[in-house]
């Protein structure tokens, strides 16, 4: 099949690269700048997609079998007119394209469904915001013109080459003997799915006639608490947590942040409000079955060892928190083993 990867050189993207390339397929790239390393055999387009203009030129005359679009520009947002022009100017030259959408744009609640509302024009998230309008663009489009879109909606992907902080800041600190900062509880509900597992049913999507027309959920099965979170990643990594609960808004009253490195309490975004969804639909129609949990873990965790991706952290500010554990009748501390038991 002819292949095209709208951010073919980012994380998602990379893995889809590979998978396309080794089964035999030909592959094109649309990206920014010229140049990658994904091999010579995968052919490049040159066009910032967040320009729809240089986007509609590129793509002027060309046709693919698949279309995969896996890229969102988090410094300035990509909007649903952004998106269109690659699909408007794909209509009637692209067999399916497949979107990569988010479990964001529902906003909030545990198992959430594909037929549940997705978040209106007036969410104040922009990401969730973007990602729910342009899927009712796409969608849109295809009831206009049978345009062949099937979205993908995921909660947060891990796996090797994960350019977030998110797995290696715990494994950061269960290699340093560090305490890890636990916000509330630790009970607070996360759902993952393992990159390649999302490659795969990205490439389902494109093969199943079935899919066109269709948004499906993709992601483990079961969401995971935090603290069980972290205690996986401790099992993996044959480590002992040793685990600080702080009360969550004293730690951002504090200055605790989800994105900034020296401020850093917990995994990028691994604190946000729970959004969980169901999986059903992917499992029966696409044949999605993820690798199991700690299997994939532990494939990331060799990644993790051998790239060692983040530059060594700076703990000050988790130093100063940490501190406050005997200053703050509301925090706890203990230490648990991979099974949960206290040690």
């Amino acid at each position: 099949m002819k292949a095209l990867v709208i951010g073919g050189t980012l994380f998602i993207g990379r893995h889809l690269v590979r998978r396309l390339c080794a089964a035999g397929h030909s592959v094109t790239i649309l990206h920014r700048r010229r140049g990658h390393d994904l091999g010579v055999d995968v052919d490049e387009l040159i066009a910032d997609r967040n320009d729809p203009t240089a986007v509609r030129n590129a793509l002027q005359g060309k046709s693919f079998d698949w279309v995969f679009d896996d890229v969102y520009d988090w410094q300035r947002g990509t909007n649903a007119e952004q998106v269109l022009a690659a699909a408007s100017a794909l209509d009637g030259a692209v067999a399916r394209y497949v979107f990569m959408s988010s479990i964001a744009v529902y906003g909030s609640g545990i198992d959430r469904r594909e037929e549940d509302p997705l978040v209106g024009d007036d969410f104040p998230n922009p990401y969730a915001r973007n990602k729910a309008a342009t899927e009712r663009a796409l969608f849109a489009l295809h009831n206009q013109t049978g345009f062949p879109v099937v979205t993908l909606r995921p909660p947060f992907v891990y796996g090797p080459e994960n350019p977030y902080y998110r797995e290696a800041f715990f494994w950061d600190r269960l290699e340093d003997g560090r305490p890890i900062i636990v916000p509330g509880d630790g009970r607070r509900l996360m759902q993952f799915v393992y990159v390649e597992d999302l490659v795969e049913a990205a490439i389902r999507a494109a093969q199943n006639p079935a899919a066109v027309g269709q948004a499906f959920n993709v992601a483990h099965p079961e969401p995971v608490t935090q603290v069980e979170f972290i205690l996986a990643l401790a099992e993996v990594a044959g480590k002992k947590a040793q685990l600080v609960y702080l009360d969550r808004e004293w730690i951002r009253a504090a200055g605790g942040s989800l994105t900034t490195p020296e401020r850093l309490y917990f995994g990028h975004y691994l604190d946000l409000e729970p959004i969980t969804e169901v999986v059903d639909k992917a499992q029966q129609l696409l044949g999605f079955q993820p690798t199991p949990w700690l299997d994939a873990l532990r494939e990331t965790y060799e990644w993790y060892r051998q790239a060692r991706p983040f530059r060594k952290p700076d703990y000050r500010f988790e130093d100063e928190l940490i501190r406050s554990v005997s200053r703050r009748p509301a925090a706890r501390q203990s230490a648990l083993d991979s099974s949960g038991g206290s040690v």
